[in-house]
């Protein structure tokens, strides 16, 4: 499935809870509970993304041709978050990986409605994501 594609998917979603905040947040943490686990071999601190507030582990590998990314967090919103981001750029290969604009962040409004550091931790995270996508591609 297109990048394009997941994110309208997570924005049609978010827009059944209306100007439900409460609401929003619990999809996202439902959606934290479904993120595929981070084997224990990788939760290390040289997987841990930097600018989070909270701990993220974050693993990348290229699989035919394609980034594979696995993450846990310690806490229940940041987990949400990450099993968002992987949801929409896991399963894409690099290059569309580096393209993606990631629109349906603003679109869903999630950025204002975050603390300015879990906010910086979204940055974060999904600049990581791309480093990986970036440092994979040069191994293709």
């Amino acid at each position: 499935m297109l990048i394009a594609d997941i994110e309208q998917e997570i924005v049609e979603e978010f827009e059944m809870f209306g100007d439900d905040w409460e609401g929003k947040y619990e999809h996202l943490i439902e959606l934290g509970k479904s993120l595929p686990k981070i084997q224990d071999q990788y939760k290390t601190d040289d997987r841990i993304i930097k600018g989070c507030q909270s701990k993220v582990w974050l693993h990348s590998e290229l699989k035919d041709g394609k980034v594979i990314y696995t993450a846990d967090s310690d806490a229940i919103i940041t987990k949400g978050m990450v099993a968002l981001m992987i949801r929409v750029l896991s399963d894409q290969t690099p290059e569309q990986i580096l393209k993606a604009d990631l629109g349906f962040i603003d679109t869903i409004g999630l950025k204002e409605h975050l603390s300015p550091t879990r906010a910086n931790g979204l940055v974060s995270m999904i600049k990581q994501m791309k480093l990986d996508a970036m440092a994979l591609s040069q191994k293709n």
